[in-house]
């Protein structure tokens, strides 16, 4: 599968469990580590968890290879790297604290709307 495959999976998994702030940064060239990030918060612990699973569910059944999921647990700041998109889902008070758009703010964002 393609990383903008990959991409449009992570996005439309996370925004059926209504994520709030979507946005992707496009790290090509940039970063080593990964070619996407896509960032989100839910609104709760159980909305983080949510948000969560259905990433995972989405990756198993296209075939994408999860090489890391941490923090599902705690629910503060979920990390699941699906082959180079790394998915970053904060608990709305973590997200601003971590601030990550600001740290890559050179990488191109596209923001994704909300569709409910």
């Amino acid at each position: 599968m393609q990383k903008e495959e990959i991409l449009k999976l992570a996005v439309e998994a996370v925004e059926s469990k209504r994520a709030e702030e979507v946005i992707s940064l496009n790290l090509e060239g940039i970063n080593d580590m990964a070619d996407y990030f896509v960032i989100c918060h839910g609104n709760n612990e159980r909305q983080v968890q949510a948000i969560a699973r259905a990433v995972k569910e989405a990756a198993d059944k296209a075939g994408v290879d999860i090489t890391v999921f941490e923090g599902l647990n705690e629910a503060r700041w979920v990390l699941l790297d699906l082959s180079g998109v790394i998915v970053h889902i904060f608990h709305k008070d973590e997200r601003s604290y971590y601030n990550i758009e600001k740290l890559y703010r050179d990488a191109p964002m596209q923001m994704y709307e909300e569709a409910y």
